[in-house]
């Protein structure tokens, strides 16, 4: 397509409640960019309304509202409900409500819910699917249709059958959670996703391990898979001119929870310490953390305690985005040791576009972040001692961290901006629709 147009766009997503998510944030920054391009973009959340640290461009609408849905999963009466009803247990204000006391993501709890949401018209949710269809044939029919997670790949088929439009579907991180689901629900969504495969013209994946990885994990033919890098809005992130103190700062910033390693770190800090003496060193660590993780975190501060080092952790909750600027100027290095395959890596983009070197485990998508920017170490994956080493060696050799992270800056702001991944997206959105309307031509 020569020459400059519109697009329109649906771009269906799923709010995290309460929570700051790296896909919703994806997401979000996406839209808005592709909106400063004239383009005409409607990003539409399930579950709750979506929650970003940036200007929000997501509708108001709530599809699938996470009281409407977890009632008809669970009281065969809702599932007969009449749509004024509906309307009411699906306002963005009630669900705020229940949303910012707790939302359960914990894997373990939802798999009869997952399995419904990808059986799409043939389970329980039924409703909610026509509820869906009648939606999408209200609003302008899109040129494209991107599901940004696989785990609302039920939504494809219907889609498809109503609007006649390339579905596109976004995989950024689901296999997480889908490894948490309980059997037999693990193995029933595992299946029902592959099926749903055929439903989608086009994979679009975060990373290029990840493209590797959900190839293989759902049996994705490798031809119907792309890669958009993820890529964030560098404005206001900035490198601090001096530190306020003499301290060296290690920094965290991701969820609190196992999976992302604070413990790891925990126990690389308290080696660090007795590697420097009385040489001030802190742990600041900061993100979401959900009501069940309370006692992991309880535990991290126990083994530093035990260690004579608790008083130099701080943990500074959720923060907004002013104070994750903030946050992260003030540190010397950051690490997110997870100890699974991250296929995204917000955090690093985040740190190394504040001048900030990284520490990662060679695992998932870090080593392409860190080799394509040069903005940090790779160590061993679960392994203290290792990650230690890496933390020493930022903390010992000031002209190597300071090169560090000139190179992260640098590096972040050539390779991994919302406008190039906007670019990307874009090129992606072409290729599909010039293959479809080439086959519709054919036919």
């Amino acid at each position: 397509m020569a020459g400059p147009y519109t697009m329109r766009i649906l771009s269906i997503t799923a709010g995290a409640g309460g929570m700051y998510c790296g896909s919703c944030l994806r997401d979000n920054a996406l839209a808005a960019e592709l909106v400063a391009r004239k383009h005409d973009v409607t990003l539409i959340p399930l579950y709750t309304p979506l929650l970003s640290d940036e200007i929000n461009v997501s509708r108001q609408t709530v599809l699938f509202g996470g009281i409407s849905v977890y009632l008809q999963q669970h009281a065969p009466i809702f599932r007969k409900t009449p749509r004024f009803i509906d309307r009411l247990l699906d306002s963005p204000w009630l669900i705020g409500v229940f949303a910012n006391r707790s939302v359960s993501v914990d894997p373990a709890t939802l798999g009869d819910l997952t399995v419904s949401m990808l059986e799409g018209r043939d389970g329980v949710l039924k409703k909610e699917f026509d509820k869906l269809v009648d939606w999408v044939r209200s609003e302008s029919p899109p040129d494209v249709v991107n599901i940004t997670n696989s785990m609302l790949i039920g939504l494809a088929r219907p889609l498809r059958d109503a609007l006649k439009r390339p579905i596109l579907c976004t995989l950024q991180g689901e296999d997480l959670f889908l490894e948490g689901l309980t059997e037999p629900y693990k193995s029933r969504a595992l299946g029902l996703i592959r099926r749903s495969v055929a439903d989608v013209d086009r994979f679009i994946a975060v990373s290029h391990y990840y493209a590797t990885f959900m190839t293989r994990y759902l049996q994705i033919p490798a031809a119907r898979m792309s890669v958009v890098p993820i890529g964030i809005n560098v404005k206001g992130f900035e490198k601090r001119e001096s530190s306020r103190d003499n301290a060296f700062r290690v920094g965290y910033f991701a969820r609190v929870a196992p999976e992302k390693g604070l413990h790891v770190l925990a126990d690389a800090f308290i080696l660090m310490k007795k590697q420097v003496n009385d040489s001030p060193i802190r742990l600041e660590a900061a993100g979401y953390m959900a009501p069940d993780q309370k006692p992991y975190l309880a535990g991290i501060q126990r083994t530093l305690e035990r260690a004579g080092v608790a008083g130099d952790f701080t943990y500074h909750g959720t923060v907004d985005r002013d104070v994750k600027l903030a946050f992260l100027r003030d540190l010397d290095v950051l690490s997110v040791p997870a100890t699974y395959d991250e296929p995204k890596g917000f955090f690093l983009l985040e740190a190394m576009a504040s001048g900030v070197p990284v520490v990662q485990p060679r695992r998932g998508s870090f080593p392409e972040i860190v080799e394509t920017t040069g903005g940090g170490l790779l160590v061993k994956p679960d392994d203290a001692a290792s990650l230690a080493a890496g933390l020493l060696e930022i903390y010992r050799d000031g002209k190597r961290r300071a090169e560090l992270g000139r190179r992260g800056a640098e590096g972040v702001r050539a390779h991994f901006t919302v406008q190039r991944s906007a670019d990307r997206l874009m090129a992606v959105y072409d290729s599909v629709l010039e293959t479809t309307e080439g086959t519709e031509k054919a036919v």
